[in-house]
């Protein structure tokens, strides 16, 4: 049973001070295999500081980061990410000069086995490397109905394919977790559906384990198993959505009224 599994994150303690200002203080929560585990809060709450410290941008004041049972503090954000900890972005960080395809495809090279002169001298190895992650990331995109669009240059895409293309590209480096920051954000209902859906495709066929920041209330309820919510960086509430949108402190914090 699920309350039995070893956490594939443990975040212990966690705190981080910049200069006198303390942005994450004292936080703990664990996220089990395949979970759909959401982090909220108002603007400023530490969420994103989270993140930052969980993909090694930032390095804990104090505290443990546990990912599959061993420490990643002090790691390079590339090592955590070949560890297999992938991360979108609240600002759509794509290249917009490549085509979409192109884009998922360069999110495949985090697993890349053959070398930069393999693949300059189109050694036969690097050639079928290189076809190995096109077709995956075609599989991709089919999934997030981006495929009639993949010779598409990605900066031509409306605004909510591009959300749906930067997740496709995070989930083309194979992760064991997917951090999705902000992911609804400047989206209308439909594509707000649509994402939704298209989450929990991602770990009920896929088994992913999800760790989302999230303002779109209806999203986080409609996906999430279980939330914390962070306030002025301290944990105010933790458990499943219908303790948490019931739950005074949250109510008082953030969300005004009961969801």
């Amino acid at each position: 049973m699920k309350e039995t599994q070893t956490p594939i994150l443990s975040i212990e303690n966690l705190t981080i001070r910049f200069g006198g200002l303390v942005a994450v203080n004292d936080v703990s929560f664990d996220i089990l295999p395949s979970e759909l585990f959401g982090l909220i809060g108002p603007n400023g709450a530490g969420k994103t500081t989270c993140f930052n410290m969980i993909t090694g941008v930032y390095r804990p004041t104090a505290g443990e980061i546990r990912f599959q049972g061993s420490s990643i503090i002090g790691l390079r954000p590339s090592l955590i990410a070949a560890r297999g900890i992938a991360r979108t972005f609240q600002n759509i960080r794509l290249f917009g000069a490549l085509s979409v395809l192109e884009n998922v495809i360069v999110g495949g090279f985090l697993r890349r086995k053959t070398t930069l002169f393999e693949s300059m001298t189109l050694l036969p190895s690097a050639i079928k490397e290189t076809s190995q992650f096109a077709s995956a990331a075609m599989a991709l995109l089919e999934m997030f109905d981006l495929a009639d669009l993949a010779d598409t240059r990605s900066a031509d895409l409306p605004y909510g394919k591009q959300r749906r293309l930067e997740i496709a590209r995070a989930m083309a480096t194979s992760p064991r977790l997917l951090l999705l920051d902000e992911p609804a954000a400047g989206m209308n209902p439909q594509e707000s559906e649509e994402l939704m859906r298209d989450i929990k495709r991602l770990r009920d066929e896929f088994g992913q384990t999800i760790l989302l920041i999230e303002h779109d209330m209806k999203v986080v309820m409609g996906v999430c198993e279980k939330i914390v919510v962070l306030d002025y960086g301290a944990e105010i509430a933790q458990g499943p959505p219908e303790k948490i949108r019931n739950d005074p402190k949250v109510i008082e914090a953030y969300l005004g009224e009961p969801v």
